[in-house]
């Protein structure tokens, strides 16, 4: 696969993110975060497991070992930890502040990359990975208020996020088996978020039942098909290219916002809008024409 197709397939992963984002606050409604992780999971676990199934079919040269199943337990206990901490912060901060605060993973992921894992980003990405934070602040409005409890989940949530986007490419090209891992990593996530959620929130048949939409929605296609395609673009792009391209979930939340509920978008967030836009374009330009090439294009004639 080619990186522009790649990056593509991530694009459309965070699209599908962001139509997601109203699935997602009216549910709380009626399920606890951890019952409705859980359950969300689970259901794409089985979503995408006749898929993994095709595929170990398709290549029995790629056979998974126990290595695989380790690694890919740790890959979904990652996933667990950074899906459950902005789903319990969603609880206790603001929209504004969780989308700030989680989108610090956008700066965490390159840098992390490269001091753990030895990746070289392109230069490109430390430039756009400012530019597409300031303009999910903006989007935001361009305000924080006082920091409480939730506020700090979101920031450890942030670590999580990047560890997960540096991992999961990896692991995805070595095993050759993205869609395996997509369905081990949603079964771990939904096993180590159900039980406890079972037991500590309150949760009954008709509560399901009043979530059923947006549980298949947000398992079907923001869970088992929006992870997949992160899992298969990952394997031919990097993981500070990704964190930019996937970050631009906080766009499309604010459009879907716009045309689902009526929100509208400050003069500031349009302004953030525009920031991560050409964040985006620049990951994905950039490095395909080069430096000297791009500022050949660049300078004026005669200069």
């Amino acid at each position: 696969m080619s990186r522009p197709a790649a990056n593509m397939l991530l694009l459309l992963a965070a699209l599908i993110w962001g139509s997601a984002f109203v699935a997602q606050s009216t549910a709380m409604r009626d399920l606890g975060p951890l019952t409705f992780t859980g359950l969300r999971f689970f259901i794409a676990a089985l979503v995408v497991l006749p898929f993994a199934v095709n595929e170990g079919r398709r290549q029995p040269a790629a056979p998974l070992n126990a290595g695989h199943a380790l690694r890919f337990t740790g890959l979904g206990l990652v996933f667990f930890l950074a899906i459950a901490l902005q789903q319990i912060g969603l609880t206790h901060t603001t929209v504004t502040n969780a989308g700030f605060l989680t989108g610090v993973y956008v700066v965490l992921t390159p840098i992390l990359g490269l001091l753990a894992f030895g990746e070289r980003p392109h230069a490109v990405v430390w430039p756009a990975a400012l530019v597409t934070l300031s303009g999910i602040w903006l989007l935001g409005g361009g305000t924080l208020a006082d920091l409480n409890v939730g506020d700090l989940l979101m920031i450890v949530c942030a670590f999580f996020w990047a560890l997960h986007v540096c991992l999961l490419g990896g692991m995805a090209s070595s095993s050759g088996r993205p869609l395996a891992l997509s369905a081990w990593q949603f079964a771990v996530v939904g096993i180590v978020a159900l039980v406890p959620g079972l037991l500590m929130e309150p949760v009954s048949l008709p509560a399901i039942v009043a979530a059923g939409p947006e549980l298949i929605y947000t398992s079907v296609f923001s869970g088992g098909l929006a992870f997949t395609l992160q899992a298969l673009g990952q394997r031919w792009t990097r993981s500070g290219d990704a964190a930019i391209l996937l970050s631009s979930e906080a766009l499309f939340a604010a459009i879907f916002g716009a045309l689902l509920l009526g929100e509208r978008v400050s003069a500031a967030g349009l302004v953030g809008c525009l920031l991560i836009f050409l964040s985006i374009v620049a990951v994905q330009v950039v490095p395909i024409i080069g430096w000297s090439r791009l500022r050949a294009r660049i300078r004026p004639r005669g200069a």
